[in-house]
């Protein structure tokens, strides 16, 4: 625990630096073109190239040293950092080399976390994987956090100076993770492993697990549902107030997921860890529902923090039970398979939600709208209001994948049903005399 520590505490300020810097860089680019396109390129690359190598970086993570693999994946966004810190310096930065440097980086991204997924499990005993993957959410509540601390820092030291402080803390964690010294079971494959060395291995793995498959159908349906809401609270926000009160509430909303984060590092979540899955969806679903009630920033400063709650409760359950019922052999393979088919939900979600509001719902809750006499006399009618029905409806499909999750016996019976991997003590695996997962 206290190696893991370490290495946390190293990325955890590297993903601080980072965060400062992306978003630095996306006011920069929106500034200096005026292009909400441009603008929007710069989170496709910051997506698309993540989704699409993560089933090789599960696969490098069964063959290759996971610690070699995460220094790597860190110096390689280094030095996507340092291009772009050059051109800052020469004033010769343009929009490409950005959008390429966003892309090095998501890449290199993919394969550190999957890397990191894949190591923990080995590294600390499974009584505290659920206290562990809580802390790991917590970067995600910094991430959100970041813009109110990078705003102020661009006013202060500019791009050049935001750009030289994610240099710095990436040097943080390529240095903590290079010291500390990793046991082997922890760094290297599974020795003996006779799995399938190809990406669809994992794919093969979880589909002799029907528990698994219904687990990865359920985590993906929420991550579209998440993105969904994510793409639009902003624009919902806004048709009732201004962009001041903006920042406040989405402030607010990210110490949500901080909270949440916390709370499931000290916690570690339920002992039937699909209870918890079950508690996410239903929540989520509630609180997605009552985004919809009213256009007030006092009832949306309550609902999104308790919203964004449960993402790190969703997150943590899910990743426990994929590092303890999986066969260490293929976790890296199954990891980056699963992270595959959750991130691109995302991109999926952001290309339906401006067609869904602009074409279909803001038409529907309109003043003489079709929906403007029922549905409207509930939430409300004109603008904005299409959305806040989007956050009804998807709230209501968030409730029922908590329903479907409930009809599935083998994912109802998870925990038991299918076999803990590791030890219950230590972060060793099960001995087994053949390989499992081998079968498609």
């Amino acid at each position: 625990m206290n190696r893991f520590g370490v290495i946390w505490a190293g990325q955890l300020v590297s993903v601080i630096g980072s965060a400062l810097s992306a978003f630095v860089i996306g006011v920069w680019v929106y500034l200096d073109t005026g292009s909400v396109t441009q603008f929007a390129l710069i989170q496709f690359c910051a997506a698309v190239p993540g989704i699409l190598v993560s089933p090789v970086a599960g696969v490098l993570t069964d063959r290759w040293d996971r610690k070699r693999i995460m220094l790597a994946a860190d110096l390689g966004a280094g030095l996507a950092t340092v291009i772009l810190l050059t051109l800052v310096s020469a004033d010769a930065l343009t929009v490409w080399p950005i959008y390429l440097t966003t892309a090095l980086s998501s890449a290199c991204n993919s394969f550190h976390l999957v890397a990191y997924s894949a190591l923990v499990p080995s590294l600390v005993p499974k009584r505290h994987l659920g206290r562990v993957n809580g802390l790991m959410q917590i970067t995600q509540g910094v991430q959100i956090a970041a813009p109110l601390v990078a705003g102020a820092l661009l006013g202060l030291v500019g791009l050049r100076g935001v750009l030289v402080i994610d240099l710095v803390s990436m040097a943080v964690a390529v240095t903590t993770l290079a010291v500390t010294r990793l046991p082997a079971a922890a760094v290297r494959p599974v020795p003996g492993d006779r799995t399938p060395s190809g990406f669809t291995a994992g794919l093969r793995y979880l589909g002799g697990k029907p528990g698994l498959v219904d687990l990865v159908v359920v985590f993906c349906a929420f991550n579209f549902l998440f993105a969904i809401a994510g793409g639009l609270v902003q624009p919902l926000i806004l048709s009732f107030t201004g962009p001041a009160t903006l920042g406040v509430l989405m402030a607010a909303g990210g110490s949500g997921l901080f909270v949440g984060s916390l709370v499931m590092a000290a916690w570690g979540g339920p002992k039937r860890r699909i209870d918890g899955v079950y508690l996410g969806l239903v929540l989520g679903g509630i609180f997605l529902v009552l985004h919809s009630l009213h256009p007030s920033p006092w009832l949306i400063a309550i609902v999104a923090p308790c919203f964004l709650f449960t993402l790190p409760l969703m997150n943590t359950t899910c990743m426990t039970l994929f590092q303890t019922k999986v066969d260490p052999a293929v976790l890296g393979r199954v990891l980056g398979s699963v992270r595959m088919l959750a991130s691109a939900a995302t991109p999926v979600a952001f290309l339906l939600i401006g067609p869904l509001s602009d074409g279909v719902f803001e038409p529907l809750m309109a003043d003489d709208g079709p929906l403007a006499g029922s549905v409207g006399a509930v939430i409300g009618t004109g603008d904005g209001r299409g959305i806040a029905l989007i956050f009804m409806v998807v709230g209501v499909l968030m409730l029922a994948v908590a329903a479907y999750a409930w009809t599935r016996p083998r994912l109802r019976d998870i925990d038991v049903e299918i076999p803990d991997a590791l030890r219950d003590d230590t972060a060793e695996p099960v001995a087994s005399d053949s390989p499992k997962g081998t079968s498609s």
